[in-house]
């Protein structure tokens, strides 16, 4: 009786470091796969961060065009 319980034992360890490999296994694969999303959202975030510091400088450079025309206009009248 003594020897089935330290089968058993064995064996349920032997089964449950098996389980515990393979999750480990998934779940780091998951934790990659978060990592390249969270690059590639990294990467997007700073196109837009570039893009958007381009807009303000064309923005601004209109901004001083209107103000010009709107100085004009005031001569002239």
């Amino acid at each position: 009786m003594t020897g089935a319980i330290v089968a058993i034992a064995i064996v349920l360890i032997i089964v449950g470091g098996i389980t515990v490999s393979v999750v480990s296994h998934f779940r780091l694969q998951r934790h990659r796969a978060d990592a390249v999303a969270m690059a590639s959202y990294r990467k997007l975030a700073e196109e837009a961060v570039a893009r958007q510091e381009s807009l303000e400088t064309e923005l601004a450079e209109l901004k001083a065009r209107v103000g010009s025309i709107d100085d004009m206009l005031r001569r002239i009248e």
